[in-house]
């Protein structure tokens, strides 16, 4: 992904604050209600003039609120320039009111805005002045109409829209999902470490389980490191679905390789200067047994066991005093 990022870190997004009028829209002044026929036709015109679809300056519109895509400059936006070029644009974009004159925020369509960027010209839009969460709600369902992002964007998307304090009920109308479906992609972004996402990229048909195991390996793997490794040593234009699976199986393998083999029941005999069996040692992964068999050596059998409590707990002093563990 890296340079076709868009400027603005996903990550990076300015607090909600309802006092800021750069952040809220503009509410318009309510018109004074017209009796009868009259008001009714006044209101109907101002609700056709609303919903009408307008010639726009590409440079009026401005670039800004949540990111619901990782990438908005591949070559779907290439090929969907060209289309615009012969066939001319076919679906409107949303805008609402910005608060500085004639210039307007974008809702929906930031595809579509950034393929008629490169053609030129005028940019069809619906003007609406819809509040925040409104704006929210029908940027994410109109996406999910057109083109359905992937779970690790929808992650994302979930992700900022909690940390800018948007409402449960309102992210998941967004997305259509329900709170269980919100809380799934929660967990798996929780866990990824920053910047991985972004250098794998949006990853179409890799879902949940997947990203989950990668980011299951994150307390074993260096996960980041490891997929700038892998990503650097593959062709430039691989798509992201491999890309996703590249580092996965690199990062599956080294998590293996570093994996500690287990001790299981090594038994040694410990013998005297003359060779003489004075006991057994066995080491496990839960436990550490010395064993004396009476038959053996019976009377070193019966010192011992008179001595047995005290000679641990002296073994265990003299570990706490060479580690420094005393207190």
């Amino acid at each position: 992904m890296g340079a076709s990022l868009m400027a603005r870190n996903i990550f990076n997004q300015p607090p909600k604050d309802e006092n800021d009028s750069a952040v809220r829209s503009p509410t318009p002044p309510k018109a004074a209600k017209l009796p009868g026929s009259v008001g009714g036709l006044r209101d109907s015109l101002r609700e056709i003039t609303a919903n009408s679809i307008r010639d726009l300056d590409p440079d009026q519109i401005d670039m800004d609120g949540l990111r619901d895509r990782l990438v908005l400059e591949d070559s779907s936006i290439h090929e969907l320039a060209e289309s615009i070029r012969k066939h001319g644009q076919q679906v409107p974009i949303m805008v609402r009111p910005s608060a500085q004159p004639d210039r307007y925020r974008i809702v929906y369509g930031r595809r579509r805005l950034a393929a008629l960027r490169m053609v030129g010209g005028m940019v069809k839009a619906i003007v609406r002045t819809l509040d925040d969460d409104a704006t929210l709600i029908a940027q994410g369902q109109e996406n999910n109409l057109r083109l359905d992002p992937s779970f690790i964007e929808k992650s994302l998307f979930i992700k900022e829209m909690q940390e800018s304090g948007y409402k449960p009920n309102v992210i998941q109308d967004a997305l259509g999902l329900t709170r269980q479906g919100v809380s799934n992609h929660r967990v798996v972004i929780e866990q990824l470490p920053d910047g991985l996402v972004q250098l794998i990229g949006p990853a179409h048909g890799i879902g949940r389980r997947q990203w989950g195991d990668l980011a299951a390996l994150s307390n074993k793997v260096d996960l980041v490191n490891t997929a700038k490794e892998v990503i650097a040593a593959l062709p430039d234009d691989t798509p992201s679905p491999e890309k996703f699976q590249a580092v996965f199986s690199a990062c599956s393998s080294k998590a293996r390789r570093d994996k500690k083999p287990n001790i299981r029941g090594l038994t040694s005999v410990v013998k005297d200067k003359d060779g003489g069996s004075v006991g057994t040692l066995t080491i496990d992964e839960k436990t550490i047994a010395i064993k004396i068999a009476r038959k053996d050596n019976p009377e070193f059998g019966r010192w011992l066991e008179e001595r047995a409590e005290a000679t641990l707990l002296q073994l265990f002093e003299q570990w706490r005093n060479e580690s420094g563990s005393g207190s």
